[in-house]
């Protein structure tokens, strides 16, 4: 169990890539659409009930919010996508500002790709894996809410998954995740470890 994802503290939420934190070390970024579970499933993987706020109102996540594990290393909170009951003018608000930063962040190592088991891949998640393909970013899919579905259920989701992932000719890990069970931190953290200590 590595103590450094329990050390992370909130630094600041940005509204553009000026106001971020220095581009210096390595990041990686926590995406999804904005009903995925991705504050839970941030919350869960650092043990702290209120790092990323969670609510039950799709879309609060409206900036870049930055978390800090240690001097080189942090974590960023994207802004979600696609759900929230927001006017147009702001969903173009809140593209730009993930479309700026995923172009232009230098520290930006990986992704983390946040996915409800039960919608997975959808329209906007294809984006983001195009995206991290075109980038040669690593990219690691969660399908979080896992306890939301029997077993059974949850583990052919992955496998569809993984066929319609390797049908595109795409290399992308990804896992079963629940926040509410408390399930698949153990994998999260050894990917985290792999990517945060990858030269």
């Amino acid at each position: 169990m590595n103590p450094l994802y329990h050390q992370a503290k909130f630094t600041l939420s940005a509204p553009d890539l000026n106001s971020a934190p220095v581009d210096a070390g390595r990041e990686v970024a926590f995406a999804g659409r904005s009903n995925a579970g991705k504050s839970s499933a941030l919350n869960t993987l650092t043990r702290q009930k209120s790092l990323a706020r969670t609510s039950k109102t799709p879309g609060r996540t409206q900036l870049l919010n930055f978390f800090t594990l240690n001097e080189e290393l942090r974590f960023v909170d994207l802004p979600g996508y696609g759900y929230a009951k927001v006017p147009v003018k702001v969903k173009q608000q809140w593209h730009a500002l993930m479309e700026s930063y995923l172009r232009e962040r230098e520290s930006l190592y990986g992704i983390i790709l946040v996915m409800d088991v039960r919608h997975p891949l959808t329209e906007f998640d294809w984006q983001m894996i195009e995206w991290c393909d075109y980038s040669k970013k690593p990219l690691h899919i969660l399908l979080t809410k896992a306890d939301k579905l029997n077993y059974g259920a949850a583990k052919n989701t992955l496998l569809k998954v993984q066929r319609e992932l390797e049908d595109q000719d795409l290399s992308v890990t990804l896992q079963l995740f629940s926040a509410l069970k408390r399930s698949g931190i153990d994998d999260i953290h050894q990917l985290l470890d792999s990517w945060f200590e990858a030269e």
